[in-house]
């Protein structure tokens, strides 16, 4: 079993309340739009990460980060992305990603939309967790926990931050 803390669109600002919140997860993953490499420091001195870089992140996150990680959470292969397009008519990396791969779990970013849903076409749980910095148009930042235990999700919370 494993608790995760997900996260996305930091844009440079980590709310301090994160830490909080994901104290009790096993991994955090962050579905890229980081913004700051310090964000990426601050979360993998915290916790094992999964994190890859979003269309916002400069040269030296893209170093040490990747556009997409496919990735084993107990029976879930997972492909965390920064851009997958719309919820079923993803764009054609993720397309060709997901008919090779097979993925149980995708989770995207980039929107500042949290959407959790599950694509019968594709047979995949689609996850993104919203935007949780600052910048962009989102209302309430939003950030979510869940646990895999096995072949079950479970527990799954979205966690709403001050406004904006």
């Amino acid at each position: 079993m494993i608790k995760i803390g997900l996260l996305s669109d930091t844009h440079s600002y980590l709310d301090p309340k994160v830490f909080n919140y994901f104290e009790s997860c096993d991994e955090i993953w962050h579905a890229g739009d980081i913004g700051s490499i310090q964000i990426v420091d601050q979360l993998k001195e915290f916790k094992k990460t999964q994190i890859v870089f979003g269309n916002i992140d400069d040269h030296k996150i893209r170093t040490i980060t990747k556009e997409h990680e496919l990735f084993q959470a107990e029976d879930f292969k997972v492909l965390l992305i920064h851009i997958a397009g719309k919820f079923g008519s993803y764009n054609p990396k993720v397309r060709e990603l997901i008919k090779i791969e097979k993925p149980g779990i995708i989770v995207c970013g980039h929107s500042h939309i949290l959407k959790v849903a599950f694509d019968q076409l594709h047979q995949v749980l689609y996850i993104n967790p919203g935007a949780c910095g600052k910048s962009g148009f989102q209302k309430v930042r939003t950030l979510m926990r869940f646990t895999i235990d096995k072949a079950e999700i479970k527990d799954m919370e979205v966690i709403e931050l001050n406004n904006q």
